[in-house]
């Protein structure tokens, strides 16, 4: 089963360091196309590796 406030901390978080990392790549002044699409990579890769680890899972009730 899936914890829906743990998504949501751990969404959160993935999104703090996605806009962080699209401030990099401003300040950088890198293109549009990796300024659209490295933090979004960053956000599902996270979310699907967080997803891998179990992070997201409730943990069972004695």
């Amino acid at each position: 089963m899936v914890s829906k406030p743990r998504v949501a901390l751990g969404m959160l978080v993935l999104a703090a360091l996605a806009g962080g990392l699209l401030a990099l790549l401003i300040s950088l002044d890198v293109g549009a196309f990796w300024a659209k699409t490295l933090p979004l990579v960053f956000l599902a890769g996270g979310a699907a590796f967080a997803q891998s680890l179990g992070l997201f899972n409730k943990a069972p009730k004695d």
